[in-house]
């Protein structure tokens, strides 16, 4: 894996570390394209905090943002979720077969 791309998966995952950011996605996952306001509702967190969460996810290209006349609407990319999911099943495989190594070396008499 090149320099760049650990780089870039490297901010997927710092993004989605906290805890706000990553129920933020959530709820884009169910909820399609909302605005900061609609994402703010119901939160003991204020829209400009709500705000400076969705921006991280900019920065690491989890999420996009429209402007739809004076809306802002924040949606899901979801080829940065699935690089991200490709490189844990990557790392899921290696597991897999270093288990499968050590089953083999206790089990063989």
């Amino acid at each position: 894996m090149s320099k760049g791309r650990e780089q870039d998966l490297a901010r997927v995952f710092a993004a989605l570390g906290d805890a706000t950011r990553l129920a933020l996605v959530a709820h884009l996952l169910a909820g399609g394209a909302l605005s900061a306001t609609a994402l703010a509702e119901g939160r003991d967190i204020s829209r400009q905090a709500i705000v400076k969460h969705l921006q991280v996810l900019e920065a690491a290209d989890l999420v996009v943002r429209e402007r739809h006349g004076r809306e802002v609407l924040y949606a899901l990319d979801p080829r940065r979720v699935d690089e991200a999911r490709a490189f844990l099943d990557a790392v899921s495989a290696g597991w897999d077969r270093a288990i499968g190594r050590l089953r083999k070396l206790v089990e063989t008499p």
